[in-house]
């Protein structure tokens, strides 16, 4: 059984990341993460009191998992969406556990405590190098009228 889940909250510790391997094909690769999703509920004087938030370990499956280990980072406000799901265990002892996860479909960053943000360029601009540009050769884009 699994429901449609959108939180948001601060990831706990530091990501994990793991490969499973597939046969011939690509291996399987996990984004752990473990997050408090708080529910801050605001008090007359301005201040913020936390109601009923709760810890998830959030398991994001995706190709460039690898590559997302170092992007994200404990403390890091984030968003998930995805779905929730009965999660059952052994605990050290041999005692039966359940619990809830996350499966993420997305994992967003938030804007919050960030200094910078840089964006790798395109595949394909990395594959192919510009070209300059002639300017004596450039001919002007040709006038496109709106048909209405």
């Amino acid at each position: 059984m699994s429901t449609h889940f959108s939180g948001e909250g601060n990831i706990g510790s530091a990501p994990e990341y793991r490969e499973f391997p597939n046969g011939n094909d690509e291996p399987s690769r996990l984004l752990r993460l473990n997050v408090y999703f708080d529910n801050p509920v605001a008090r007359k004087d301005g201040t913020y009191e936390d109601r009923g938030g709760f810890w998830a370990p959030v398991e994001l499956w995706h190709r460039d998992a690898g590559q997302w280990q170092a992007l994200y980072q404990k403390g890091m406000r984030v968003l998930v969406e995805g779905r929730t799901v009965r999660d059952e265990w052994e605990d050290s002892e041999s005692n039966e556990r359940v619990t809830f996860k996350v499966e993420a479909r997305r994992v967003g960053i938030l804007p919050y405590r960030l200094q910078a943000v840089s964006l790798s360029p395109k595949q394909q601009e990395i594959e192919t190098e510009p070209r300059p540009k002639d300017a004596k050769g450039a001919k002007a884009p040709k006038d496109t009228k709106a048909k209405g």
